[in-house]
């Protein structure tokens, strides 16, 4: 059996792109074969330090406290703990290591807790060292953040042994950074059969009712963190140029959430965006399914686990061609492409997708099509045993 050591950030309750992809890889591997650790931030100390999740064995560290809520995560005293993470998660590694005996680690993102992979791997070099980039974040705001440690930084790509994306985008990166081995793009994808899943009508019905969803509103939707890079606050100013029973449903939550609603109270349009918060992932495709179309104009992505999602569950996707984006979004083919920070833009495609049902039909069909080829976790997770796990 081959032990692979996972260093996170975050992991289940707290979960993104990158979460998700852990648990939908490793929960489809065969447990005979391969046997997966994490050290991950407990934060909540409510969650016990020790837990299986699936087919990781998570182990939590650092400072705690009760019920906090995402903003917490960035406040003081929690905010502390990712400066933490690279020396009580090597101590943590370390000890797991004597009983343990590691072959692989393997580090989700470039972030403070990489720095604990990496010191160990300096420590242990036979153990062989896998990295995987998420990040969503643009390149250049990411070096700027690492300031005078980017020597130290650039060593989490040119230490490592073995490097997988999630996108070309992402691919370019390492290889900037100076990484010369193997390198293998393998996305992150969506549970198809979840998505796809059809709805009895009633229930339908009883959600729209509870959106006042009436006949003739058509219902955008985006599924996102609530923050800069995800543009929320461009879809709110392009409501002022559509007519009036085109409304906003926001699933999320996130920092930039009370300056959204100010601006929809500052446009006049607050009763046509409706804050959801967060929704439970098993929930997320009845919304997709009483909504029209999918929008997020990012302005950056390392690949955009939503919008796949979003293709799975029968919605036409707007979105800019940033990032990873460009990887499964192909202009009037299986999307359409608004331009960056440009409402008009993103009015404009909306206003095609209204009036060309051809079009909409279209878009739906191939992107259908493109998702259970290519983007299922199935299949995802079976590239990543054969052309990962199964080589470090």
């Amino acid at each position: 059996m081959k032990r692979i050591l996972i260093f996170s950030l975050t992991y289940h309750p707290f979960i993104g792109g990158a979460e998700v992809a852990i648990k939908e890889i490793t929960d489809r591997q065969d447990s005979e074969d391969l046997e997966f650790d994490m050290i991950t931030l407990r934060f909540n100390n409510k969650l016990p330090k020790f837990e299986h999740i699936g087919m990781v064995n998570v182990h939590r560290i650092g400072f705690s406290t009760t019920n906090p809520s995402i903003s917490d995560l960035s406040s003081w005293p929690l905010k502390i703990n990712k400066y933490l993470f690279p020396f009580l998660g090597l101590f943590k590694a370390l000890s797991l290591n004597k009983t343990r005996r590691y072959d692989a680690l393997w580090n989700m993102m470039a972030n403070y807790s990489a720095f604990a992979g990496l010191f160990f791997k300096l420590i242990k070099p036979r153990v062989k060292y896998l990295l995987t980039l998420q990040e969503g974040d643009p390149i250049d705001h990411i070096r700027g953040r690492v300031g005078f440690f980017y020597p130290l930084f650039k060593k989490l790509f040119t230490k490592a042994d073995f490097i997988q994306v999630i996108s070309t985008h992402l691919g370019n990166w390492a290889r900037d950074e100076g990484y010369k081995g193997p390198l293998v793009v393998i996305p992150n994808a969506v549970d198809v059969r979840k998505f796809s899943r059809k709805y009895g009508e009633s229930e339908l019905l009883e959600l729209e009712k509870k959106l006042n969803k009436k006949d003739g509103d058509i219902f955008l939707i985006t599924t996102s963190r609530l923050v800069k890079k995800n543009a929320c606050d461009d879809v709110i100013k392009s409501l002022k140029l559509l007519p009036a029973n085109i409304k906003f449903i926001v699933l999320g939550i996130g920092p930039d959430e009370l300056m959204l609603r100010k601006l929809t109270q500052d446009t006049g349009i607050e009763e046509r965006v409706i804050f959801l918060g967060q929704i439970a992932q098993d929930e997320i495709p009845k919304y997709l399914q009483v909504s029209d179309i999918f929008i997020r104009p990012s302005l950056s992505e390392g690949f955009g686990n939503s919008f796949v999602e979003a293709m799975a569950a029968s919605l036409p996707v707007i979105a800019t061609a940033v990032g990873g984006i460009v990887d499964f979004l192909k202009d009037s083919e299986t999307g359409l492409i608004c331009e960056v920070r440009n409402p008009e833009s993103i009015a404009k495609q909306v206003k095609r997708l209204i009036d060309n049902p051809e079009l909409r039909a279209s878009l739906v069909s191939n992107a259908q099509k493109m998702v259970e080829k290519r983007y299922d976790w199935d299949i995802v997770a079976k590239d990543m045993q054969e052309k990962v796990f199964d080589t470090i």
